[in-house]
């Protein structure tokens, strides 16, 4: 038996949706200890698992590789369709459960490459193969899916940096309706004016980068917002605004008035906001809280720190 258990994380943006300097993408974002995805994988007569999504990654993964059935037991759910991991996190903790219990000694490259994970942004296999905050620079254009994103920059937050992650019940169904189109919607995606790539990048390696550094979380979260906001400018195309709806447009002005910064995670509708010391974060998680309730169907609203750990496996 393979126990698994991998971080979820939270997204702040691509620098690059042009290609004119040769690479695509890039990713900012953080892995985060709450919540995490919990798998136990064993032997089995034939492939079996609680969850659908894990026996169709099961699937795509004996495209490449031969072994033996499994059972493939989901204890513990990142929340699907929000915007933090579930289908990455899930499809590169399956393959590793199986290379690990039938002695395959693959790497999780080799894994990601297999299940089609991670590859256009690769926020995700990072944040499972070593956590913490992390930048990494895109694909070649030529090379699209075909390689990992290299790792550029991944560091360790201070302990009393926290985030306030807020996950809005109301737009869930209908964000979940986009996210399953999300491979149409990128593979005819605009391309991003070369200025404004010029401008999300500049702000990356000059304000975010060095502001992390120097521990300054004024800047640091600054450049976060920023960064998140100009991106949403980009992607209003596809959403109803600069976010994805107006419940977390309304929410992260809300957060902006105590935290460092707010941004939304990927399409949403999951937003957070950076702030310092746990009882300034208890705070904004009750503000928040009450709004999504006066605001809608409620929702889930959170503290976490990064996770620093990434993957965890133990064999039972």
């Amino acid at each position: 038996m393979i126990r698994i258990s991998a971080p979820a994380h939270l997204h702040t943006g691509n620098p690059d949706l042009s290609g004119d300097m040769g690479r695509l993408y890039g990713t900012v974002g953080f892995a985060i200890e709450t919540p995490r995805l919990e798998i136990v994988v064993r032997e089995a007569e034939k492939d079996t698992s609680n969850d659908e999504d894990a026996l169709r990654f099961l699937k795509r993964f004996r495209e490449s590789y031969d072994f033996p059935p499994v059972e493939v037991t989901i204890k513990s759910y990142i929340p699907k369709w929000v915007g933090i991991g579930f289908h990455t996190t899930l499809a590169l903790s399956l393959g590793k459960a199986v290379s690990e219990l039938y002695n395959l000694n693959l790497s999780l490259d080799e894994i990601a490459l297999a299940m089609r994970r991670g590859l256009i942004t690769a926020l995700g296999f990072y944040a499972v193969k070593v956590g913490g905050f992390i930048y990494e620079g895109g694909f070649p254009v030529d090379k699209r899916e075909k390689v990992v994103p290299p790792l550029i920059f991944r560091g360790e937050m201070p302990e009393d940096w926290l985030f306030v992650v807020a996950i809005p019940e109301t737009p869930r169904k209908t964000l979940a309706e986009v996210r399953k189109r999300e491979d149409e919607i990128l593979g005819n995606l605009r391309r991003m004016p070369f200025e404004l790539a010029d401008r999300l990048s500049r702000i990356v390696l000059m304000k975010i980068l060095p502001a992390f550094v120097e521990r300054d979380i004024k800047t640091f979260g600054e450049g976060l917002y920023q960064f998140n906001h100009l991106l949403g400018e980009f992607w209003s195309d596809y959403q109803e605004n600069v976010y994805c709806c107006d419940v977390v447009n309304e929410g992260i002005k809300l957060m902006l008035d105590k935290a460092y910064c707010a941004c939304q995670t990927s399409w949403g509708p999951t937003f957070y906001g950076l702030i310092e010391g746990e009882a300034q974060a208890e705070e904004l998680r009750a503000m928040v809280e009450s709004f999504l309730r006066e605001n809608g169907d409620g929702g889930e609203v959170f503290i976490t720190r990064t996770d620093n750990r990434g993957m965890v496996v133990e064999r039972g």
